[in-house]
């Protein structure tokens, strides 16, 4: 029985699928379940399973564009597994003797490399020597391809003129999640009226947190308590008291939420994803770090799905981990604001009345300013730094062990 696989819909709204990569080759005895192909949706990679066993006939090729309910391979069901064929499909490597070295093409490719065979005369070498030139680098035209003085000569390269070094260039498709991402920033940038706010933040108080309780923290819950709780929670706090900055345009019409679904940018093997942290608002410190670990281990590995990367009400991009000292994000369209996390420098600041060394980070909100005014924006961000600066009374109604459950 010959069985044809179909595209399933990866989510709402999905119309196509490329394939990113098969896993099998054309031919190969493939097992129920076994991942085949890595497929690429506007929103995410998904694995595509096998869905029975059998011998497979592929019918699309890395990079087709293949419609959701297209056929994208067949599998002949009444095929018996063969002999010696391992899980994946392929055949035992062990009886294949390895594929000898020649090393003749290798010269061979060594003399095409070369742009001269012949040797340089002393006065060609000389000059060669001074300009720091290989002989290798220049096309002799003396007899039997020797390098004469004036190819030496006319090989000097003028100032400016880059020579001796590797001018290729490679070229790529860029995956259909990379190239929705493109599509995404372009219209954010095009369609709304963006601006960015910045601010500063001593991050001592985090710092001395961190360092009294995150060994019994991580003991405790088999999580660090790292600085995204705390942004987080301060995030969930700014967005309640300015609610403007939790809501988003749809045509005539803008949308507010009376719940916090966080999206939190992490770079995977695909690119940059941005999964949604639900209902932050009801999470604590431990809910939050146990969140964050489980979406970018799921983003890590390839795992996320479009349903864990939608919905979100507002983003926080963590540039720093980077090595970033100061952004503009974009945001994150349907919604309407971005903090940027920068990193943690030791700087000098006023701190009452004296001047002490403290670590630093920058902050800045990019913000829709169609339906988020300055007075939004710049409260939100003085909020988020408030709270961060003093994390124990507004984030933690002053009981450290009972906020971080310890």
């Amino acid at each position: 029985m010959i069985l044809e696989m179909k595209v399933p819909s990866p989510g709402e709204s999905i119309t196509e699928v490329e394939i990113a990569e098969w896993l099998v080759e054309d031919g190969d005895y493939v097992e129920k379940d076994q991942a085949i192909a890595e497929v690429d949706s506007d929103k995410a990679t998904l694995e595509l399973p096998a869905e029975e066993s059998g011998v497979i006939t592929l019918k699309a090729e890395v990079g087709d564009a293949v419609g959701v309910g297209e056929i994208v391979c067949l599998i002949d069901t009444s095929a018996e597994k063969p002999v010696g064929a391992v899980a994946n499909g392929a055949e035992d490597v062990e009886k294949e003797e390895p594929p000898k070295k020649e090393e003749a093409p290798k010269q061979e490719v060594q003399q095409k490399e070369s742009y001269a065979t012949g040797t340089p005369s002393p006065a060609a070498k000389k000059i060669l020597d001074e300009k720091g030139i290989a002989p290798a680098q220049v096309n002799g035209t003396g007899r039997d391809g020797r390098i004469t003085k004036e190819d030496a000569v006319q090989a000097v390269p003028s100032m400016g003129t880059p020579t001796g070094g590797s001018r290729g260039e490679s070229r790529s498709k860029l995956s259909m999640l990379r190239r929705k991402v493109a599509e995404r920033l372009v219209s954010a940038k095009n369609e709304t009226a963006m601006l960015t706010t910045f601010n500063e933040v001593d991050m001592s108080p985090i710092f001395e947190l961190r360092k009294k309780y995150k060994e019994e923290f991580k003991e405790k819950h088999g999580v660090g308590l790292g600085f995204m709780s705390f942004f987080t929670l301060a995030c969930v706090r700014a967005l309640k008291e300015f609610p403007a900055v939790n809501s988003m345009i749809d045509g005539k019409e803008m949308i507010s939420y009376d719940f916090c679904d966080i999206s939190i940018a992490v770079s995977g093997p695909k690119g940059l994803m941005v999964p949604v942290i639900r209902n932050a608002e009801n999470l604590t410190f431990r809910g939050v770090e146990s969140e964050v670990k489980r979406l970018a281990i799921r983003a890590r590995d390839g795992q996320i799905t479009v349903d864990e990367m939608t919905g979100g009400t507002f983003t926080i991009s963590n540039g720093g981990v980077f090595g970033s000292m100061l952004s503009t994000p974009i945001i994150n369209p349907p919604q309407s604001a971005i903090l940027g996390m920068h990193n943690i420098v030791e700087r000098p600041i006023v701190r009452d009345g004296q001047i002490v060394i403290a670590p630093v980070m920058f902050v800045a909100l990019s913000y829709d300013h169609r339906i988020i005014d300055g007075r939004e924006s710049v409260g939100f961000l003085v909020a988020v730094k408030e709270a961060l600066e003093n994390p124990s009374e507004l984030l933690m109604d002053n009981n450290i062990t009972k906020a971080l459950e310890l």
